[in-house]
């Protein structure tokens, strides 16, 4: 099972990097290339 950004939309194999992603998303309004480099690739 992936879990989704839900601001961003990347995907996750963990539903915490998920939430750590959410949380910047929502803070910086902009991506963390140390964050997505995680996501998985379809």
């Amino acid at each position: 099972m992936l879990y989704p950004c839900r601001i961003c939309k990347f995907r996750y194999r963990t539903k915490g990097m998920a939430n750590k992603c959410y949380k910047w998303c929502s803070m910086h309004k902009s991506c963390n290339l140390g964050i997505i480099k995680h996501a998985v690739k379809d």
